[in-house]
């Protein structure tokens, strides 16, 4: 049976896809000129744009939501799991479509839409990043596009397989992308603690997964969707001494199940809490791709031993893949057990909000503050979550999209910045708005919205619509919490602001003694010019072959950076003029179900 493939439905992932294969040939044919490099940055550039151009026209068109890799239905058991599920969902609706491993909905355009943005800006950061030459060029935009690819291909995963595959080709090519620059000891130390993390998340991750299938028999979130509150005939006779129930064939037959597997769904006391453990595991793994409290600890080394574009990578793209991820398995695939993990999404928005804001406290480095910044705003994005319903849904996907922009352009002037020779320590700012007219204001105002303070009202509205789904659903202590933390939070983003405009420290003039006067040395006799060649210029210092081409690429690299912040404040100062685009932008209905 050949299986129909919408491509329509994976044009973004599939151009992305292409498109790093294209430059990997690229970089193996173009000769070793001073083009090659912004050429490849340029094609990737437009591979990513291409992919944004075909998520905005799926978004507009006015058909319902794309399916592919759909189960064929005459294919036998594809209207309902198979009978060796212990504890099976419930039969899907008469009429209702087979399920899809791949859907391009609301939900998919929006965490699309908005990684491929992203990715715009860290494409612009890399062509600053690969601009003097100490990093292969060819090898980093084909994992970044790889990256970009998996970023793309979550949201519309719709089984726990392809979730899983999507999120690795996500994370799996940034431990290459931090290690990349060579004989950089930070980077490969970084790497190696990124790569360790990730392969721990990555099995509690499998392990919960695997006992979600084992107990359900199904993969497919919307299958998983209809798992009941309680065993089906767990009540209905009692359990004997051998754990084997005595219910009757009418009982199993009512939950659907083949009478052999009657003993296992008569252990009705066991059977919840293994699926609570299951989606406990998932809740985990997770936890540690958005770096959530207590999967935390590696975002301040990785962050600061990473180049600056995968530390921006690492702050929004990867973030928002793990979200998406997130809010599938927990809103789209375990609804029904909400009242099991969204305590525990509560507890852990919390603590990740204010272990972040206490550890960027005391920071003295500008990554690394950015870093434990980045982990606080988890915290706030991980809130409105425990709300279960699907307006709170939106406040967290509004606020990642307030943050992707504040967040990012933070980024692009901290490596602009570098760039042009500026410490990385925040006492090294001072005096950075008159050194740098444009970008320092610029730093300046990505940190107030960061903050939630005028004018930087963008910030300031994603915070009050997460405190009014809080509010509203209930949860009054965690908006509480969330006050304090954005109190803190305050202090160390208004400390970096205001020594961006504090005069910088003039140096004490020191009096050293005056040298012993040089003996006189008698005059060199300098050769006349041969005749007929009077005039002629003195010899040409040489110079070394990568040297123009270094300044060259320098300039290249500090314009792609520039047009970077430029994007990075339009967005802000349209979200902090409008804020209400961003609920505009989102569906009604985020992900789709039947």
């Amino acid at each position: 049976m050949i299986q129909p493939i919408d491509y329509y439905a994976v044009a973004p992932p599939l151009i992305l896809a292409l498109t790093a294969g294209l430059v990997l040939l690229l970089d193996v044919f173009l000769p070793r000129a001073p083009y090659a490099r912004p050429l490849l940055g340029i094609v990737t550039l437009a591979g990513v744009t291409g992919a944004l151009a075909v998520v905005i026209s799926q978004a507009v068109r006015a058909a319902g939501p794309l399916r592919t890799f759909c189960v064929p239905p005459g294919l036998p058991g594809s209207a309902a799991p198979g009978p060796g599920a212990p504890f099976p969902v419930t039969a899907p609706e008469a009429g209702a479509a087979p399920p899809c491993s791949f859907v391009v909905d609301g939900f998919t355009l929006v965490f699309a839409g908005l990684a491929l943005a992203a990715g715009i800006i860290v494409v612009l950061l890399s062509m600053t990043e690969l601009s003097f030459g100490d990093i292969p060029a060819g090898e980093w935009h084909f994992l970044l596009l790889c990256t970009l690819t998996g970023a793309v291909a979550l949201p519309a995963s719709r089984d726990l397989v392809m979730l899983v595959v999507a999120l690795e080709l996500a994370s799996l090519p940034v431990f290459a992308l931090t290690a990349l620059r060579r004989y950089d000891g930070r980077g490969s130390e970084a790497a190696v603690k990124l790569f360790l993390v990730s392969v721990v998340s990555t099995a509690v991750m499998l392990f919960g997964i695997s006992l979600l299938y084992g107990l359900t028999g199904t993969v497919y979130l919307e299958r998983l969707a209809r798992v009941p509150h309680a065993v089906p005939g767990a009540a209905a006779g009692a359990v004997s001494g051998s754990g084997v129930g005595t219910a009757g064939p009418a009982a199993v037959t009512a939950g659907g199940v083949d009478g052999a597997y009657a003993s296992s769904l008569q252990i009705g006391h066991d059977l919840p809490p293994v699926l609570a453990v299951a989606a406990v595991l998932v809740l985990a793994g997770f936890a540690f791709k958005v770096a959530a409290v207590p999967f935390h600890a590696w975002a301040g080394d990785v962050y600061e031993g990473a180049p600056i574009p995968v530390a921006a990578l690492l702050s929004v793209v990867s973030k928002a893949a793990g979200f998406a991820g997130l809010i599938l398995v927990l809103v789209g695939g375990l609804r029904n057990l909400a009242p099991v993990w969204a305590p525990l999404v509560a507890v852990v928005a919390a603590l990740t909000m204010t272990a972040g804001n206490l550890l960027a406290l005391r920071r003295r480095r500008a990554v690394r503050l950015l870093a434990w910044s980045s982990v606080a705003q988890s915290g706030y994005i991980l809130a409105p979550l425990a709300v279960r319903d699907e307006r709170a849904m939106n406040a967290s996907v509004a606020y990642l999209a307030f943050y992707a922009a504040m967040n990012l352009g933070a980024f692009a002037v901290v490596m602009l910045a570098a760039r042009r020779g500026e410490s990385g320590e925040l006492d090294g700012y001072r005096g950075f708005a008159a050194r740098s007219r444009i970008a320092g204001p610029a730093l300046a105002f990505f940190l107030i919205c960061l903050a939630g303070l005028p004018p930087g009202l963008a910030g300031l509205f994603a915070k009050i619509v997460v405190f009014r789904e809080l509010v509203g659903g209930g949860l009054g202590w965690l908006a509480a919490v969330m006050a304090v933390n954005t109190v803190i939070g305050l202090y160390y983003y208004v400390a970096w602001v205001v020594r961006i405009f504090t005069p910088a420290p003039v140096p004490a003039a020191t009096t050293t003694p005056a040298p012993a006067e040089a003996p006189a040395m008698a005059p060199v006799p300098v050769p006349a010019p041969a005749p007929g060649v009077a005039g002629t210029a003195p010899e040409a210092v040489p110079v070394a072959p990568g040297a123009v081409s270094a300044a060259a690429g320098g300039r290249t690299g500090q314009v792609a950076a520039g047009v970077a912040i430029a994007l990075a404040a339009v967005v802000a100062v349209l979200f902090s003029v409008a804020p209400q685009t961003v609920f505009v932008l989102l569906p009604e209905t985020l992900i789709a179900t039947g």
